[in-house]
């Protein structure tokens, strides 16, 4: 939840300082809804800057005279006073404050170097998408749709907007032989599968190259399920009953939808293979149950140094890289939106704060770049979501002064007011759906 405040605090932020700027008076500055769990009072104004019991958004209150009777001396400092272009800045603010909020975001990776794994393909799955274009084991990307790419972070923002375009990825790749081959993965017709959240890469039968990391056992539990099923340290696990497992990795993936579960385990002991039935135990992760049977597994091997990529730039040639990149952020996010309300995108990518948190847990544990990566991307979808005309949000009410800066006069208050009933029955649709998906993620 500290991520989703923040990214509110950034936006409501916006609208505060630009309704200050223009003489505005702001009544209250509020981070969360509902029931106030701290509040104080500051500046000759006695603004209230509050933190709420529900910290799903926030809101900033501005002296209206449309809210209640406004002293006579304060008439000039209510929003309904203020002239068309001051209004109208303070609503468009609070979406321009998550943009510049991505812009800095990256602007300090950039400065700082982003790290990376080049997009090495490690395995081509047969009888794939990616087998079919003629793609290898060992394959380099260097380039998607005609940009170039150096990162595997780069390369799937990138296909996922050739993807787009017409279901066709053009890849150009450098073999382990030295040659260069232009390939077409012709993915025409499986868009809305592709896009759901962590299939494009296993969707088009390419996985990246990781570090061999063996199923092999270096410590078991005392008392564990393991230990109680015979397990040694040594052991290396080949099958989860009938399923073959590749690597450490592939194992863990396995036994964690096994939990609470009998399963029959192959193993490799000194060259000679056992079999062995163990009791899945369960543990808490993430706000999931996950399964586990008390091993631990040895080390991967070391990253080759030719494998790792670093973006960085200098103080000021960092600035238009880091306005580019929000920019591509921004169109790629529209362009997602609007497929989805087409149909060819999956609305499973709709997500709500708890797989929000989640991921903010999880891209904090990686470092701090990569949590930075996080904020820019969720505030740029914050920014987009309030421009949106809905009545209820930041566009809605840019269109209503649209509306009058067109017709002269204001929209009639029962128009505005059925405007704002179906815009809260958008929101609350989109947010249940937004829940569902949560749940649905942590019950799969």
């Amino acid at each position: 939840m500290l991520a989703i405040s923040v990214l509110v605090a950034v936006h409501e932020f916006g609208h505060f300082w630009v309704a200050r700027k223009v003489g505005i008076k702001v009544l209250r500055f509020s981070i969360g809804f509902g029931k106030p769990i701290w509040m104080k009072k500051v500046g000759p104004d006695q603004m209230e800057l509050v933190l709420a019991a529900i910290p799903l958004g926030g809101y900033v209150k501005m002296l209206d005279e449309r809210e209640g009777d406004v002293p006579e001396q304060d008439r000039q400092r209510s929003f309904n006073q203020a002239p068309m272009w001051a209004r109208m800045a303070v609503l468009a603010a609070g979406p321009a404050a998550n943009f510049l909020f991505a812009i800095v975001a990256y602007w300090i990776m950039f400065v700082a170097g982003v790290p990376g794994l080049a997009p090495v393909v490690g395995e081509v799955a047969p009888a794939s998408i990616a087998a079919e274009a003629g793609m290898r084991d060992g394959d380099q990307i260097v380039q998607v749709g005609g940009q170039v790419v150096d990162t595997w972070e780069g390369t799937l923002l990138v296909l996922l907007d050739d993807l787009l375009d017409d279901g066709r990825i053009g890849i150009k790749v450098h073999s382990e032989d030295g040659t260069s081959r232009d390939l077409v993965l012709d993915a025409s017709g499986q868009e809305s599968s592709l896009t759901e959240p962590g299939a494009l890469f296993s969707g088009l039968g390419m996985m990246p190259w990781r570090p061999d990391w063996p199923a092999r056992i270096e410590q078991v539990d005392a008392d564990g399920p393991a230990q109680r099923a015979g397990m040694r340290n040594g052991d290396r696990i080949v099958a989860v009953g009938e399923v073959p497992v590749a690597d450490w990795p592939e194992l863990v993936e396995l036994l964690q939808d096994l939990a609470g579960q009998q399963v029959v385990l192959h193993v490799e002991r000194d060259g000679g293979p056992q079999v062995l039935t163990v009791d899945v135990g369960s543990m808490e992760r993430d706000g999931r149950t996950v399964g586990r049977i008390g091993v631990e597994g040895v080390r991967p091997d070391p990253v080759p140094e030719s494998m790792y990529a670093s973006t960085n730039y200098g103080v000021l040639a960092a600035i238009p890289v880091a306005m580019t990149k929000t920019w591509d952020m921004s169109a790629l996010t529209l362009r997602m939106i609007w497929k989805m309300l087409e149909g060819v995108v999956s609305p499973k990518n709709i997500s709500g704060p708890i797989n929000i948190a989640q991921y903010a847990g999880f891209s904090a544990s990686l470092g701090f770049v990569a949590f930075l990566s996080f904020l820019a991307v969720v505030s740029i979808s914050l920014g987009i979501i309030n421009l949106m005309p809905v009545p209820m949000l930041d566009g809605g009410q840019l269109l209503y002064h649209f509306a009058e800066l067109v017709t002269g006069k204001p929209l009639p208050e029962r128009i505005q007011m059925v405007g704002h009933q179906i815009g809260l029955l958008m929101l609350a649709l989109l947010m249940t759906f937004a829940f569902y998906n949560d749940i649905a993620r942590l019950l799969d």
